[in-house]
């Protein structure tokens, strides 16, 4: 039986081939003249032969050229022909138009048409319903959890699922069922989609791989066809795993979406949550799903007996980052001197994705300068290339630009050296990275969850420095604060409205979950104009009270800011050890947080 796609590809040559023969038809067709010239012609001997079908007339004049034209009475015609001895030939006139090129093109439209609505009406349509889930046979499985590090507790609440797959009786005689569903969810790049497969690695059994937004179609109908048919598929291939990525795309709250395609997504949405369900006794099929916006998902498919687990996957610690970037470095030449934990410790808030490419760029830059092996100086060159963007050397500035960004960051270098409790500084430069025309650089010595307020008052006053700076050095202000200013004032937000550090506004939110200040209509209804006014004035006292501390500090240190900026037009870029010998002093330790807050 021909099949949808074949049949699709014979109507398009057809109907080009159609097209084509027409405009050959049409493009071949001799020129037209006027019946009186052609009588003309006829008369003065210039006509060579005539052909006559029913009242057209086509024919070569004694030059060859051909011609064509109408003739209303064919009988006077052809007695003027004979008179005049030009050679003519007749046929019957044409009593209907060319099948090829008039009525077998609708045929075949009108067959594809009604192909293509039975296909419709079975849920099928060919090559639109079919889904696209990938097959993975288990032979084919090389992930395992070996391949995964930085998330031991999202491994230790997958473990007994390997074990069910493994050996489902184990369970089934106890009366325990396992989970039908396991939602994987977290910030991009954490993992999600290699712990799912790892799953299926070390249970051994089929992978079936499929993203949330291959559900989705213009057609009603088409995504719910996908669905069971994906599903009919796991059944034949029981026990195996069915791996949803970004299911929040099909799995979004019913009400939600745009009223366009409302009703093809609440139709697919209905037909996965039914097909959860429908697992008979012996049919091992895992559902994994994976999604970094859990908040936008419909409270059906999350409840018990369809998504049971729920398993959060968040960027790893210091400990999780040595372990991955361990990992990454078996498979690459790496200079023996290399400390892996201090390269963990420089790059905090990193994902697993983050290390790989990182790893990756420093292989990169490594192969670039024709090196063997893979150095310490290259991990941190990628490093700052991917904090900071590349390096932008070829940059011509003015001096009095280089003298201003100087001490644009020579204010944040002294400001993170002198307040206690801030991150260690790493180091500071004028070069060009990316957007930035300068960078102070600070790494913690170890990851923060929580902030205290002291903390960060200090870091909006390290924010301000720049600008300082500038203005007691040069009294101007520059462009150059703009994304400092924008931090800051960021920071004094939030300090105010969603973690109660406002004395006059007392230990209250301001701000709704996953909203900005006032964002949400229930918070913009319930917080009064009084209350929005002091709101701003909280705010602006923050940022005020930190600007007239760092004036002060910066006065008190001017001739180091000077000395440092000095440094910084010499040498581009200063390290923490040569800050510590130009600011004639050593760093304030680090001060223990004296409120904390979860971030």
């Amino acid at each position: 039986m021909l099949s949808f796609k074949k049949f699709l590809v014979l109507l398009i040559a057809v109907t080009v081939g159609v097209i084509v023969f027409n405009i050959w038809n049409v493009e071949n067709k001799p020129p037209s003249v006027e019946y009186s010239v052609f009588l003309s012609q006829l008369t003065n001997g210039e006509i060579k032969s005539v052909h006559i079908r029913g009242g057209e007339v086509r024919g070569k004049d004694v030059q060859d050229q051909p011609f064509m034209t109408y003739a209303p009475d064919v009988e006077q015609l052809v007695e003027k022909l004979i008179s005049r001895n030009v050679t003519f030939s007749a046929a019957a006139p044409a009593t209907s138009s060319p099948f090829w090129s008039t009525t077998f093109p609708v045929l075949l439209l009108m067959a594809f048409w009604v192909l293509f609505m039975v296909r419709q009406q079975k849920g099928g349509m060919g090559g639109f319903g079919k889904d696209k889930g990938k097959l993975e046979a288990a032979s084919l499985q090389k992930v395992t959890f070996d391949d995964v590090a930085g998330i031991p507790e999202a491994k230790d609440e997958l473990i007994e699922i390997i074990h069910f797959l493994k050996e489902p009786s184990r369970y089934e005689k106890l009366g325990g069922k396992i989970p039908k569903g396991v939602l994987l969810q977290g910030p991009p790049g954490t993992g999600k989609t290699l712990l799912a497969k790892a799953i299926a690695g070390e249970a051994g059994v089929p992978f079936f791989n499929i993203s949330g937004s291959d559900f989705v179609e213009m057609f009603v109908g088409v995504g719910a066809s996908r669905v069971r048919e994906l599903f009919a598929k796991a059944k034949k291939n029981a026990p195996c795993i069915v791996f949803i990525d970004e299911i929040d795309a099909v799995g979004r709250h019913r009400g939600a979406a745009d009223v366009g395609g409302q009703e093809e997504k609440d139709q697919t949405l209905n037909a996965l949550l039914v097909e959860m369900d429908g697992f008979q006794s012996g049919e091992t099929v895992i559902i994994v799903g994976a999604t970094n916006r859990p908040d936008v998902l419909d409270p059906a498919l999350l409840r018990p007996g369809r998504f049971d687990r729920q398993i959060n996957i968040l960027p790893p610690d210091v400990t999780g980052r040595v372990k991955i970037l361990e990992v990454y470095g078996k498979k690459m030449p790496l200079d023996k001197d290399i400390q892996m934990e201090a390269v963990a410790r420089s790059t905090p808030g990193f994902t697993g994705a983050d290390l790989a490419n990182l790893m990756n760029e420093s292989a990169l830059l490594a192969a670039r300068k024709e090196k063997d092996i893979v150095q310490l100086v290259d991990i941190e060159e990628a490093r700052d290339r991917i904090l900071m963007g590349a390096e932008r050397k070829g940059m011509v500035m003015s001096e009095t630009e280089r003298r201003s960004i100087a001490f644009h960051e020579s204010g944040h270098t002294i400001l993170a050296w002198m307040l206690p409790g801030t991150d260690p500084l790493h180091k500071v430069t004028i070069v060009p990275h990316g957007r930035a025309m300068g960078v102070t650089q600070q790494v913690p010595l170890q990851d923060q969850h929580s902030y205290s307020r002291e903390y960060l008052l200090n870091r909006i006053k390290i924010l301000l420095g720049g600008r300082t700076a500038e203005e007691l050095v040069f009294n101007q202000y520059t462009t150059g604060a703009s994304n400092d200013l924008q931090q800051a004032t960021q920071i004094a937000t939030r300090m105010v409205c969603e973690w109660g550090m406002s004395e006059v506004l007392g230990p209250r939110a301001y701000v709704s979950e996953n909203m900005g200040f006032l964002e949400s209509e229930a918070v913009r209804k319930s917080t009064s104009e009084e209350t929005a006014k002091n709101i701003d004035r909280e705010i602006n006292k923050i940022i005020e009270q930190c600007y007239q501390e760092a004036v002060i500090i910066l006065e008190g240190k001017i001739d180091h800011l000077h000395k440092l900026a000095e440094v910084l037009l010499h040498e581009e870029t200063v390290d923490a050890q040569e800050v510590e010998i130009i600011i004639e002093c050593k760093r304030v330790g680090q001060a223990e947080p004296l409120v904390l807050l979860e971030d």
